[in-house]
């Protein structure tokens, strides 16, 4: 994954989302980091850390809601 890849919704943002789009993937991917990644519909909530979470459902309320009845 080129880190040319990545890119964030909003500036002041700390979640990076991954740029697949010339894949055919269907996977969501995203990082804090750009080192340690996670797959949007395998890892959250489960594989974040608390921490993690609270600013993921900050910065991306849609998928909050879309994923709320796992906890």
């Amino acid at each position: 994954m080129a880190s040319n890849n990545w890119y964030k919704k909003e500036s002041e943002n700390k979640v990076w989302w991954l740029d697949n789009s010339n894949e055919v993937t269907g996977e969501f991917i995203f990082s804090f980091d750009k080192k340690k990644t996670y797959n949007l519909f395998e890892d959250y909530p489960s594989k974040l850390s608390k921490k993690e979470r609270e600013i993921f459902d900050k910065e991306n309320p849609f998928w909050a809601d879309f994923f709320s009845d796992r906890g």
